[in-house]
C-alpha cells in the first residue's frame, strides 16, 4: 500500500517536472523593440530606424554567413553541434581553471546557454542563475534546431554602445551586409560580443587585433582557411571609425516605417535607379536654390505591377528649410494637372471632339475672371491645343459647360485623397489649382490611363474595375484591379489614348525642343502645372511602361518668381526618364475608336457645307455637335459683296460657303489666325438689319462693377470701352445715359471719364444693331 502511493506520488510529481519544464521557456524568448529595416527589391539595404529603445538592434536573421559561423562556433563552442544546450566537459575545464585562478578566467557557457542568458537580460551571475540557464537551454534545444539557435545568437548579441546583433554590427563597423564580411571581419565581429567595450575606435585595438588573430590562427589549425587566406586576413587592418547606415531613400523609410514599425521590409525599390534619380535631384536642386527654392519630390512607378521604383521624398537640403517633410505624400496646389482628366471626361461624354474649337475670351463668370498664363486671347482654339498649351479660360469655359459637379463626381473614381470637398466649395477655380493633391495620387491617376490602354488589348478590349489602384511599395505584394468587365469603370480606352496622345504635344522645355529629330528620343505624355503665386511647380509624365511625377517648390509654401512647370520641374522629369528604358508608344485601342468626320476648320462633327477631314475620334463622338460657326452665304459675281434675292437675281448670285466666329471670338481669332476672313459686307443696295454682328469686348458682362483710378498727376483715369464688329467698315454711335459722346470706325473704342453711381452705356452701329452695357462706378 505504502509503495503504491510513493509510486503514484513519484508520477505526479514526474507529471509536474515534465510539464513546468515544458513550459519554462518563454514562447517568445525576445521582446525587445526592433528597428524598421528597408531593402531595395535586390535586398540591398536602403535605410533603416532605431528602435524605439534607442538600440540599433535590426529584426532577426533569416540565416548566419558561413564564414561567421565558422569563427563564432570555433571562438565560443567547438562542439556546438554535438551537445545539447551544454557541454559538461567544458564546464569542468572552466571550473578547474577558475578554481586555480582563483578568479574567472574561462566560461563553460555554450551559444545555447548564452542565448537563454541574451535572453534574461544577463542576470547577475550565481549558481542558481548558472543552473537555471542550463535548464532552459536544454528546453530551447527541444524547441529551436542548431541553424536557428545559431540565428538567435548573432541576432541579439551585443557589438558595443547601442549596436546589438551581427547585422547591424556588419554595418556600423565595416559598412557591408553580414554576408560580404571577409575572413578577418568575420572573426572580428566573432570576438566582439565577448568583450564589446573592444571596439570603439582608437582605443583597445591591440588587445582587439590578438584576439582576432589568435581565432584566425584557429581556424587555419583547424584547415578551415588555407595558408594564403589566413596570411591575407592577419594582415586586414581593424576599423577605425564608425560608418553610417546607408541612407538612399530617408523619406521612404520613414513612410515605410509610419506603417511597419519595426519589421524587416523587402520593397519594391530599384536601388540602381534610386541612386541615379538622387543624383539628377542634387543637380537640379543645387540650380534651384539658386532662386531661393529649395525642396522637391520625384515618384517613378511601373505602370503594369504598379509598383513604386524610385521614390526621393525631398532634395538633399538642410533642416532650415524643411530637408524632414516628405513632398510626395504632402497636399499641393494642382495647378493645371487636373486638365487632362477634364479633357478625357468630356471626350467620353461627347461633349468635345479632340479638335473642336473652343472660346477662349475674356470671361466672367459669378464675379469669377479666369486668366490665361500670357494675359492673351486666341479668340478660339482647338480644345487639344487648349490642353497642350494649358490655356486656362478654355479650361474654366469647358468646365462649366460640362458640369462643376458632374466632374466632382468623376474625381471621387481617380480617388485622390485629399480632394475631398465638396463642387461648391472649390468652385471653377477647381480646374487651376483650387484643390489640393499630392504628387502620389497625381502618378496614381496617370498610371492608371496608362493601364486603360495598356490593358484593353492585352484583356481583349475588356477593363478592369480598379485601374486606379493604389501603387504599392512592397516587393512581394500585386496590385489589385479588380475583376474585368466588359465596360469601362471610369475612362474607355479611346478617350484615355486621345488624351495620352494629346500629351505628347505639349511644348517642352527648351533643351528637348528637337526631341522628334532623334531616334533615340521616345514619345511621352505629360502635363505641366503652375500654382497660383508660383509656389508649386509640377510635371507628370507617362508613357506605356513609367510614370515620372516631379515636384519642386518650397515646402513652407513660399513662392518664387519663374518657378513654373515647365521651366522648374520638367526638365528633371525628362532626365529621368532619360535614365529609364525606352519603350514604344501605345497600341492604338482600334476597337474603341471610329472614323468620322470632321470639320476642318471647326474641329465639330462636319456639315455637308463643311470642308472636311476623316479622323479616328473616341465612339461617344456621335452625340458630339455639328459645325454651328459654317453657314451659307450668296455674293454677287465679283464675290466682294453680300447680295440677296431683293437685290441681285438669282442668276447673278453664287453660293458660298464660309467660316464665321461670332464677333468677340473673331475679334481675337483674327489677330491669331491671318487666314481668317470676315464675313463680306452687304452690298449698299441690299443693307439689312443683322444679328450678331457685334459685341463687347469691355465691360463683357451685362452689368459691370468698376472701381476709377488715378495716374501719377493724380488725375482721374479714363475708362476704355470697347467693342468689336463683324462688319469692317461699320460705323458704331456711342451714347452714355442716352446722350450722344461719339462715332467709331474700324478700332470701336471709346474713353470716358464717368461719375460716381450707375451709367447705362448703348451703342447702335449703322445698320440698326443695338447693344447696352450696365456699369457701376466707384472711387
Amino acid at each position: 500500500m505504502f509503495q503504491t502511493k510513493r509510486k503514484k506520488i513519484a508520477l505526479i510529481l514526474t507529471f509536474v517536472g515534465i510539464v513546468l519544464y515544458y513550459f519554462c521557456l518563454p514562447k517568445n524568448l525576445f521582446t525587445n523593440p526592433t528597428s524598421t529595416v528597408v531593402t531595395a527589391k535586390n535586398n540591398e539595404l536602403l535605410g533603416a530606424v532605431i528602435a524605439g529603445d534607442g538600440q540599433w538592434r535590426f529584426p532577426e536573421l533569416d540565416s548566419v554567413p558561413k564564414k561567421f559561423e565558422h569563427c563564432i562556433l570555433q571562438f565560443e563552442d567547438a562542439y556546438f553541434y554535438k551537445h545539447f544546450g551544454f557541454n559538461p566537459i567544458s564546464i569542468g575545464k572552466a571550473m578547474v581553471e577558475n578554481i586555480k585562478a582563483k578568479r574567472v578566467v574561462r566560461g563553460g557557457s555554450t551559444l545555447t546557454q548564452q542565448v537563454i542568458r541574451l535572453s534574461r537580460k544577463n542576470k547577475k551571475r550565481s549558481y542558481g542563475e548558472k543552473l537555471q540557464e542550463l535548464i532552459l537551454a536544454t528546453r530551447l534545444e527541444f524547441r529551436h534546431s542548431k541553424k536557428e539557435i545559431l540565428k538567435l545568437y548573432a541576432s541579439h548579441a551585443p557589438y558595443g554602445g547601442n549596436v546589438v546583433g551581427l547585422e547591424m554590427a556588419s554595418w556600423r563597423y565595416f559598412g557591408l551586409q553580414p554576408h560580404q564580411l571577409s575572413w578577418a571581419e568575420s572573426a572580428t565581429l566573432a570576438v566582439l560580443p565577448n568583450a564589446p567595450s573592444l571596439i570603439y575606435p582608437g582605443k583597445n585595438q591591440q588587445k582587439l587585433k590578438i584576439k582576432r588573430n589568435k581565432l584566425l590562427a584557429k581556424l587555419h589549425e583547424e584547415q578551415i582557411i588555407d595558408q594564403i587566406t589566413y596570411e591575407l586576413a592577419i594582415e586586414e587592418e581593424l576599423p577605425q571609425k564608425p560608418y553610417p547606415l546607408p541612407t538612399i531613400a530617408p523619406h521612404f523609410v520613414q513612410e515605410v516605417t509610419q506603417r511597419y514599425s519595426g519589421q524587416r521590409i523587402k520593397s519594391s525599390i530599384d536601388i540602381h535607379l534610386q541612386k541615379q534619380v538622387n543624383n539628377l535631384a542634387k543637380q537640379h536642386y543645387n540650380r534651384q536654390k539658386q532662386n531661393e527654392v529649395y525642396n522637391m519630390a520625384v515618384l517613378v512607378l511601373d505602370v503594369n505591377s504598379r509598383k513604386v521604383l524610385c521614390y526621393v521624398g525631398n532634395s538633399p537640403t538642410d533642416k532650415a528649410h524643411q530637408k524632414d517633410v516628405n513632398n510626395i505624400i504632402s497636399p499641393r496646389s494642382t495647378g493645371s494637372t487636373l486638365k487632362p482628366f477634364l479633357y478625357a471626361q468630356m471626350l467620353l461624354s461627347g461633349d468635345i471632339l479632340p479638335t473642336q474649337l473652343v472660346a477662349d475670351v475674356p470671361t466672367e463668370i459669378a464675379g469669377y475672371s479666369p486668366k490665361n498664363f500670357d494675359l492673351t486671347f486666341d479668340g478660339a482654339v482647338p480644345a487639344n491645343e487648349a490642353l497642350t498649351r494649358s490655356l486656362n479660360i478654355p479650361s474654366v469655359r469647358m468646365l462649366q459647360r460640362y458640369g462643376l459637379e458632374k466632374f466632382r463626381e468623376d474625381l471621387k473614381a481617380y480617388h485622390i485623397n485629399d480632394i475631398n470637398k465638396s463642387a461648391d466649395y472649390y468652385g471653377l477655380s477647381l480646374i487651376l489649382g483650387g484643390a489640393e493633391a499630392s504628387l502620389w495620387d497625381l502618378c496614381k491617376t496617370f498610371a492608371g490611363y496608362a493601364g486603360i490602354v495598356n490593358h484593353y488589348e492585352d484583356l481583349k478590349h475588356k477593363y478592369y474595375q480598379k485601374e486606379f489602384a493604389e501603387p504599392s511599395f512592397l516587393f512581394d505584394k500585386k496590385a489589385s484591379f479588380g475583376e474585368t468587365q466588359e465596360n469601362y469603370a471610369t475612362v474607355d480606352a479611346g478617350s484615355a489614348f486621345l488624351t495620352l496622345n494629346t500629351l505628347t504635344e505639349v511644348n517642352r522645355p527648351y533643351t528637348d525642343q528637337a526631341w522628334k529629330y532623334y531616334d533615340s528620343s521616345q514619345k511621352i505624355a505629360w502635363k505641366t502645372g503652375t500654382s497660383f503665386g508660383n509656389k508649386d511647380a509640377w510635371a507628370i509624365g507617362a508613357t506605356p511602361k513609367y510614370v515620372v511625377g516631379v515636384w519642386i517648390g518650397n515646402s513652407d509654401g513660399e513662392g518664387r518668381p519663374g518657378l513654373t512647370g515647365v521651366g522648374s520641374a520638367a526638365p528633371l522629369m525628362f532626365d529621368v526618364f532619360n535614365v529609364l528604358p525606352k519603350s514604344s508608344w501605345f497600341l492604338e485601342p482600334y476597337e474603341d475608336l471610329v472614323e468620322t468626320t470632321i470639320c476642318e476648320k471647326s474641329g465639330f462633327l462636319a456639315k455637308t457645307i463643311c470642308p472636311s477631314v476623316i479622323k479616328r475620334v473616341q465612339k461617344s463622338a456621335v452625340k458630339a455637335r455639328s459645325c454651328p460657326y459654317h453657314q451659307q452665304i450668296t455674293v454677287d459675281k465679283s464675290e466682294k459683296f453680300r447680295v440677296n434675292a431683293n437685290c441681285e437675281s438669282t442668276s447673278n448670285m453664287l453660293t458660298k460657303s464660309w467660316f464665321v466666329l461670332p464677333p468677340l471670338m473673331a475679334y481675337y481669332y483674327q489677330q491669331n489666325n491671318a487666314d481668317y476672313k470676315p464675313l463680306p459686307r452687304f452690298r449698299s443696295d441690299c443693307n439689312r438689319l443683322e444679328k450678331n454682328t457685334m459685341d463687347f469686348i469691355f465691360p463683357a458682362k451685362y452689368v459691370s462693377k468698376i472701381s476709377l483710378t488715378k495716374g501719377e498727376d493724380n488725375k482721374q483715369n479714363p475708362i476704355i470701352i470697347k467693342v468689336t464688329h463683324a462688319e469692317l467698315e461699320a460705323k458704331v454711335y456711342w451714347y452714355v445715359d442716352n446722350e450722344f459722346i461719339g462715332i467709331t470706325e474700324q478700332y470701336h473704342e471709346q474713353a470716358i471719364l464717368p461719375t460716381e453711381g450707375t451709367h447705362t452705356i448703348t451703342v447702335i452701329d449703322n445698320m440698326g444693331n443695338e447693344l447696352k452695357r450696365i456699369i457701376e462706378i466707384k472711387n
